[in-house]
């Protein structure tokens, strides 16, 4: 099979899951308890507004014709009005979607420059203390959530040390400084997790790799450690580290909700869980698609750079 089928095949994979997340996002979204058009008006609206309301929004109408017509204006780049700001979606996603990618983008850097070599040092050092720490660290980074990393890094960094702000958001094309000090916090209590696990999977990846034949035939040829390491055991070990790091890059926007909402970092995520909280359900389901989106996006650019580097992966998903 050539690489254009490949991702053609991943390409129509990645259509049809979207398909369906749209699918149960709008069918969670319709169920849940309340009426939109009262929780809009309040309780001094009268049963006549309510009503009037109701048509308006297309409420009456059965769930499937709404879904249909809101799909269609999603296929056209139109996601409706925010129900509380009457905005198009679109325009507020648009607005916030820079600072949750300028925080994504942060916590990967983060968690790539802090893991690969600590998950290399603990390969290369198996079974000593450097190991048995970096372990730890790691086995600690995944059995707690990114909120509690998030309270802790406020409370010893923001509150007590007093050396970088607690929550806020500054634009990095207006001050960069500015930027980088009200992301840090945030960015690295959303890499914490994607830390650990790109550092344990770099350690048995590159364990697996030195104890290859290959390695013994270098080590015969007299190679030094940090040669077979770097330019040989290294490559081959980064493979299912690339596939990590792509699968975690798509959690990591499903983590900014939270952790936006504790540092008040007014990005997508923290824009979703107000929608959330007022019910607006045209402003849910557009982020919620955002999100999946972007998730989806960044698995098919692993998968295929996993193909281009590992051809047998192409041949593997034959038939």
């Amino acid at each position: 099979m050539s690489l254009t089928r490949y991702a053609a095949r991943r390409l129509v994979f990645l259509v049809g899951t979207l398909f369906g997340a749209s699918v149960i996002t709008f069918a969670l979204v319709n169920v849940l308890p309340g009426d939109v058009a009262v929780m809009i008006l309040g309780t001094s609206g009268s049963q006549e507004q309510v009503e009037v309301l109701r048509q308006q929004l297309g409420l009456n109408q059965p769930v499937y014709i709404r879904y249909i017509d809101w799909i269609a204006g999603v296929l056209q780049g139109d996601l409706g009005r925010s129900l509380r700001f009457g905005d198009p979606v679109a325009t507020l996603i648009a607005q916030r979607f820079p600072a949750s990618a300028f925080l994504a983008f942060t916590a990967l850097t983060i968690a790539v420059i802090v893991a690969i070599p600590m998950g290399i040092v603990a390969a290369v050092e198996q079974n000593t203390w450097k190991d048995f720490l970096t372990s730890v660290a790691a086995f600690t980074g995944i059995s707690l959530p990114n909120f509690f990393w998030g309270m802790l890094l406020i409370l010893l960094i923001a509150q007590y040390a007093s050396l970088l702000p607690p929550s806020g958001y500054v634009s990095p094309t207006e001050d960069l400084t500015g930027a980088f000090a009200h992301v840090l916090l945030p960015a690295g209590a959303l890499g914490f997790s994607l830390m650990a696990h790109i550092t344990r999977m770099t350690r048995s990846s590159l364990i697996e790799e030195l104890r290859s034949g290959y390695i013994d035939l270098a080590r015969m040829k007299g190679l030094t450690s940090r040669r077979i390491v770097l330019r040989h055991a290294l490559r081959n070990a980064f493979l299912p580290v690339l596939t990590v790091i792509g699968f975690q890059l798509g959690f990591l926007f499903g983590g900014i909700i939270i952790i936006e909402q504790l540092f008040a970092y007014p990005g997508l995520g923290r824009l979703a869980f107000n929608a959330l909280l007022n019910r607006d359900a045209p402003l849910i389901q557009g982020s919620v698609l955002t999100i999946a989106v972007v998730f989806m996006t960044s698995n098919l650019v692993v998968d295929l750079l996993y193909a281009v580097i590992d051809p047998r992966v192409i041949a593997g998903g034959e038939g």
